[in-house]
């Protein structure tokens, strides 16, 4: 463990590369400055493209796939040191919370390279104060672990404009209707259809967090219109596409 009650870690990561199944002896918030990456843990995983944030509880074994080319920043607390400077509340286990422009503000003041230690704690300190205000953004999507379940959700995710039907996803993944029915509640706790408009949806965060127009997006992913997407996003996420960007509503 690091002697320092607080540590940066800056790093690059290509698409495809990732960190293997490991815990930390501190507790860990990840921001994708770019990008976007998946976290897993024994509970499921969480996509994090960049208007999301991921914490990781100190101990709790975790790997992080990379989705798309990224650049990480990660900011390291002892477990000791986050109890005290937070604020009383649950930091025990993992989820995703959304960067607000605080909390923003916050990560590039800490990583421009150009600050005292003095205004780094300082920092450090009001990052977590951020962190447990803020509200926590459901994107956890879990991913089947059978290989037929795989290539059923690699097919989905190809399919971001839903036009292949439940019928020709199974055929081309050499399964069938039955056998998909079965494996995605068994895997994931959702059922196919669930899961499939959840994977759209988190697929269409990524795409609106590269500053593509929300009209844009719902055409891309195959939606009748921006009320039929916003009404899907909101279903998925509790929120809208225009407040999920931080837009006035």
């Amino acid at each position: 463990m690091s002697q320092h009650p607080f540590t940066l870690q800056r790093g690059f990561k290509q698409r495809g590369m990732g960190m293997p199944t490991h815990f930390h002896d501190d507790a860990q918030l990840t921001f994708a400055a770019s990008g976007m990456v998946q976290v897993h843990t024994d509970d499921g995983r969480w996509l994090v493209p960049p208007q999301l944030a991921a914490w990781i509880p100190a101990g709790v074994l975790h790997r992080v796939e990379v989705l798309t080319d990224a650049e990480l920043w990660m900011v390291h607390w002892q477990p000791s040191v986050a109890k005290d400077w937070a604020p009383q509340t649950e930091l025990d286990r993992p989820f995703t919370l959304r960067v607000t422009p605080l909390m923003h503000s916050l990560l590039t003041t800490a990583f421009s390279g150009d600050i005292t230690p003095e205004k780094a704690e300082l920092v450090a300190r009001l990052m977590l104060h951020e962190l447990t205000g803020t509200a926590h953004a459901p994107t956890f999507l879990p991913l089947p672990t059978s290989p037929v379940g795989r290539r059923v959700a690699d097919l989905a995710f190809e399919d971001r404009q839903n036009r292949l039907n439940v019928d020709e996803l199974a055929s081309r993944a050499a399964t069938s209707v039955r056998t998909m029915s079965r494996l995605f509640p068994a895997e994931t706790g959702m059922t196919f259809k669930s899961w499939r408009q959840r994977a759209r949806i988190v697929q269409a965060m990524d795409w609106l967090a590269r500053g593509n127009a929300i009209a844009r997006v719902s055409v891309e992913f195959g939606f009748s219109s921006t009320a039929s997407f916003s009404s899907a996003f909101r279903q998925v996420t509790a929120m809208t596409p225009t407040m999920f960007l931080g837009h006035p509503i």
